[in-house]
């Protein structure tokens, strides 16, 4: 589950609200064990990753950096180059 949270950190532009709220409840799936919690804990569930993600949000507007901005376009290029190496093309 967690190998869907992406790095959110220092790229032009900044991380979306939506991006910020995918990895929360990503992190919270990884911790509670639930890829969709029962009602009876539907609640916590969604208290636990409105505040996961108002953390995220604090934490990344606090983060300072010298390094420029990465290329969201670069970064997939690579992430696609990393994953044709590991798992090959698919033409044989």
């Amino acid at each position: 589950m967690c190998r869907n949270i992406k790095t959110l950190f220092n790229f032009d532009p900044p991380a979306t609200e939506d991006e910020i709220q995918a990895a929360a409840l990503q992190f919270v799936r990884k911790l509670s064990g639930f890829q969709s919690p029962s009602k009876a804990n539907e609640a916590a569930f969604n208290l636990a990753v409105q505040e996961v993600s108002a953390v995220a949000q604090k934490l990344l507007e606090s983060l300072v950096t010298n390094a420029d901005p990465r290329n969201r376009e670069t970064e997939i290029e690579r992430a696609r180059a990393r994953n044709a190496k590991r798992f090959g093309t698919g033409d044989k």
